[in-house]
């Protein structure tokens, strides 16, 4: 049986996750900050896509932590399945709002200070690059479950 690094049941998964659950926490906090984001769809929809990451996150880093400390990583087919169809599912909506978010920051950004203040506009444009990283490391996570999951 390979053991692929960086995949569930590893301290480089853990890594991973905990890295996630960071990076969409603040990505969270950054665009909560804006009093005014609800005003955006795109906006909206990155907070729910983080809302639906950190959890996701936090629980497979608890779990990747467990599986280090009791060092008996997760093998079992059915379980990596669908860890791996939700870090895909999970990774194409991060980067889509992520992108969303990205456009319409960059939209404010050049319309002038009238649609986005400059304190705004920075915090949005932090969140989307928060947003960023948490697809990188989601993304990261999928190939590698992905990259596991043949060899069971």
């Amino acid at each position: 049986m390979d053991v692929v690094s960086g995949s569930v049941g590893t301290s480089a998964g853990f890594s991973l996750r905990l890295g996630q659950t960071i990076f969409s926490s603040a990505s969270l906090i950054f665009m909560s900050l804006g009093v005014e984001f609800y005003s955006y769809t795109a906006f909206c929809y990155l907070v729910t896509i983080m809302g639906l990451v950190i959890p996701w996150s936090f629980t497979l880093a608890l779990v990747d932590g467990y599986s280090v400390l009791v060092k008996c990583p997760v093998r079992q087919s059915g379980i990596l399945l669908i860890i791996a169809a939700g870090d895909w599912v999970l990774s194409v909506l991060t980067l889509a709002a992520a992108c969303s978010t990205a456009s319409v920051v960059d939209l404010l950004f050049h319309s002038g200070r009238f649609y986005c203040p400059p304190k705004c506009c920075s915090r949005y444009q932090l969140s989307a690059a928060m947003a960023f990283l948490t697809w990188f490391l989601s993304l990261a996570s999928a190939l590698l479950n992905l990259w596991l999951l043949p060899s069971l």
